[in-house]
């Protein structure tokens, strides 16, 4: 959810002024919102102005000067749509009414999903991103280590998608991939491998020597950092959480260095959800999960998921001296209680239903903070102030679900808006989870138990359930070191002591979104 930037109440997208305060934000464009919850920018016509005179809330003043109440103007056009809904689907026949209700739950959700605002995406996306250095003059050594995007797919972490009892397997699909990847300083590009593979080596530490470019960077992709092999005051030299390029720049006086990195990546939208709301030519519904087809929380230990073991921990991620997800709190506790309340008779080990109710719980909670404090909010502290962003969101998404066991983990990168504006794109981190589909439909497909699971992303602020898109750029995605996950405090450090740097991201060229647009509406699932 976006804010006005006078009194930082909650917008929705679309808003032309603050409901609360009355002050205009038609031109409301910064960049620390979130990117795919943009405002409209607004016309003459549909943009209000405050009134002269103090006046009721509501009151504003159009660009001729007529005061108008625009909360009557509202309230009545929300009304209106859900009496129109309502309406049509009682003069529908009996046999209309019956294939609509196949489609929706109830009626509530029929009119839910008449009345929802929506975020579209695109289907099929290829794309090159820009990510911009520009570092302040520093003395010694400083380099920055710029992670190689990985190649994503279908079931995170396993080499295909099911595995049946017959010994056959279920592909695994290609959700995103690297294309091309250059490092362009001044007017010079410099190719890198896309999997970083044969690697280049700082002076001396290897057989092929880092790209000495003609101003005297230093590029090299070294591979990861092995305290088994290499001494400990080499691992300032290599990658720290995944295959990376590296750059080391050369100052002129006291002229900051300036260096892109630019990827042209393919990427897919994906759906784990098997549900009507999912559009027919997304992909991943035929192997999707529900509330119907979902196993138990009991199926982790019983099938012996190795990601449960890794991820299901009751704390994860230490830093700053508190846990980040944190299932121990008791406003977790609570807020975990609250959700299995919801839940009707029967769901209450229903693993689907749980993460999904958590999901709707916190966007009736919690709003979107685009002042967040450094260091991040932790699961419980996002709960406690009922607004987080990004990161802290997905803290306390994930530390409700560790009540039950349910497996999360975090994943990483950058997101932009529909269009792949120059300047839509930010960083971003949201979420991985693990759920188990049923031991009967697993039976019924004749795979095996063990690999019966969907490994989904969920993102809690921009309303993307069990759903990856073209949007969002992924980074690197979460590997278990351990209970402290050492190595997502070294993503978020990824230059050398001293490195001071700011960064910037842009769209370059054309972008080819071939296969055109869907919806996703915003509004929460019935059981």
């Amino acid at each position: 959810m976006a804010s006005c930037r006078y009194c930082k109440s909650v917008t929705l997208p679309g808003d032309k002024i603050c409901y609360t305060c009355g002050r205009v934000i038609a031109s409301n464009r910064e960049g620390g919102y979130r990117l795919e919850q943009q405002f409209d920018e607004g016309s003459k016509e549909s943009t209000f102005m405050m009134t002269k005179q103090p006046r009721a809330k509501g009151i504003v003043m159009t660009s001729s000067g007529r005061e108008k109440n625009i909360f009557k103007r509202r309230k009545n056009r929300f009304r209106s749509v859900a009496l129109v809904a309502f309406v049509a689907f009682v003069m529908l026949s009996p046999q209309a009414r019956e294939a609509m209700l196949g489609e929706f739950s109830s009626i509530d959700e029929f009119i839910a999903s008449a009345t929802a605002t929506y975020l579209p995406y695109q289907v099929e996306s290829t794309y090159t991103v820009s990510k911009t250095s520009v570092v302040q003059p520093m003395s010694g050594y400083g380099a920055e280590r710029i992670i190689l995007p990985p190649t994503l797919y279908s079931n995170f972490g396993e080499d295909q998608h099911f595995v049946y009892e017959n010994g056959d397997v279920e592909d695994n699909v290609v959700l995103q991939q690297t294309l091309k990847i250059e490092i362009v300083i001044g007017s010079q590009r410099y190719n890198i491998p896309t999997n970083g593979v044969p690697h280049k080596y700082y002076d001396g530490l290897g057989s092929s020597a880092p790209i000495v470019t003609n101003s005297g960077f230093k590029i090299w992709y070294p591979g990861l950092f092995d305290p088994s092999t290499m001494n400990s005051d080499e691992e300032k030299y290599y990658c720290n959480v995944a295959n990376c390029v590296m750059v080391q720049p050369v100052f002129d006086g006291n002229r900051p260095a300036e260096y892109s990195f630019e990827a042209t990546v393919n990427s897919l939208s994906y759906s784990w959800w098997d549900n009507s709301r999912v559009d027919n030519r997304v992909g991943g519904k035929e192997f999707g999960i529900n509330v119907e087809n979902s196993g138990t929380t009991n199926d982790y230990a019983l099938r012996s998921s190795q990601i449960a073991q890794q991820f299901s921990n009751d704390q994860h991620f230490s830093d700053y001296g508190s846990y980040k997800i944190d299932g121990t709190a008791s406003i977790i506790d609570e807020a975990a209680a609250q959700v299995s309340q919801r839940l009707p008779e029967g769901l209450s080990d229903n693993a689907y239903a749980f993460a999904r109710a958590t999901f709707d719980y916190l966007h009736e909670k919690v709003v979107y903070d685009k002042l967040a404090p450094t260091p991040a909010r932790t699961g419980p502290e996002c709960l406690a102030a009922n607004k987080g962003d990004c990161d802290e969101q997905t803290n306390a998404f994930l530390s409700i679900l560790r009540t039950k066991g349910i497996p999360g983990w975090y994943v990483f990168g950058l997101l932009t808006d529909y269009t792949f504006s120059d300047t839509g794109w930010e960083a971003h981190a949201w979420g991985y989870i693990q759920l188990p589909l049923s031991d009967e439909w697993c039976e019924d497909k004749g795979i095996t138990l063990s690999s019966c699971f969907v490994n989904a992303q969920v993102d809690v602020v921009n309303n993307k359930w069990l759903l990856s898109t073209t949007t969002a750029y992924v980074d690197w995605v979460e590997e278990y070191e351990s209970k402290n996950a050492e190595n997502v405090f070294d993503y978020y450090r990824p230059s050398s002591p001293g490195y001071d740097r700011d960064r910037s991201y842009t769209t370059i060229g054309n972008v080819d979104n071939a296969q055109g647009g869907f919806q996703v509406k915003k509004y929460p699932e019935y059981f």
